[in-house]
């Protein structure tokens, strides 16, 4: 198989949050402790322990309130801003479309975090070592890649997760936006065709982007400035202070044998 993708079809969420279930079991993370706090949503947000989650966005329309359901997790961009920052390559193109996470490369500098359009890797710090280790969806690239879907698209009960070959969820995403726009959904849509390069997470949408929550236009320009602009300054820097060191030892060295010569011909 080529390139991947996973489509979400959203307008047959149910909200059912079945594949947050199947992520964890899956991929043996923690339940999260959680209150209520006014939302249906939980748990509230992204964490190192919840890689997957469905967002409740209560939009009004002009047949009154309703919910807009979106599956969050990586978008698996082609012009991904993760890898371009990750400066041990822990975060790497997979030929297979999506963004592979390799854990024990990752020193938890946490750039991806920052410069994620998404914001979704989440930052993982050891209570004992304090080290931290980024986390994210990585598609389930040992199931993926042993011609198996992902988790949460083989246990959706509203066969509202799709997997497959990208080109093939492509033509499925618009077949099923032309049945929504001939049913009266005039704001339907295809997102993640072309977003950073295209994503290998697209969604079939109701309304607008904005109101799942999604950015319009995701721009993965700051994140090349960084790179190209000042993260070679810091390399430089951390290199002119070794060099400052090495200068400050041969020094401290020559100045201990002058003192003992001193020493001698007195």
């Amino acid at each position: 198989m080529g390139k991947v993708s996973l489509l979400i079809d959203t307008s047959k969420c149910t909200g059912c949050r079945g594949c947050q279930v199947a992520c964890k079991e899956w991929n043996d993370l923690a339940a999260t402790d959680t209150t209520n706090w006014g939302s249906y949503e939980n748990p509230p947000d992204l964490s190192a322990s919840t890689w997957t989650r469905i967002a409740f966005h209560e939009v009004e329309g002009d047949s009154g309130v309703k919910w807009l359901f979106l599956k969050q997790g990586c978008m698996q961009c082609t012009q991904a801003v993760c890898v371009e920052v990750c400066p041990t390559q822990a975060l790497q193109h997979h030929d297979m479309g999506f963004i592979s996470l390799d854990q024990e490369r990752c020193n938890g500098c946490g750039y991806c975090a920052e410069f994620c359009p998404f914001q979704i890797p989440r930052l993982e710090a050891n209570a004992f070592t304090g080290q931290g280790k980024i986390t994210k969806c990585t598609l389930c690239q040992d199931r993926v890649t042993n011609d198996m879907s992902p988790a949460c698209a083989k246990t959706c009960p509203a066969n509202a997760i799709y997997f497959g070959d990208r080109q093939e969820m492509l033509a499925t995403a618009k077949q099923r936006v032309d049945e929504l726009k001939a049913g009266g959904h005039s704001n339907a849509s295809v997102y993640g065709e072309t977003e950073l390069g295209g994503l290998g997470r697209m969604y079939v949408l109701l309304e607008r982007p904005a109101q799942y929550g999604l950015p319009e236009n995701p721009s993965p320009a700051l994140a090349g400035f960084w790179q190209k602009g000042i993260q070679p300054f810091g390399y430089a820097a951390v290199g002119l202070t070794l060099l400052g060191l090495g200068f400050n030892w041969l020094a401290q060295r020559r100045n201990s044998a002058l003192s003992v010569k001193a020493q001698e011909e007195a």
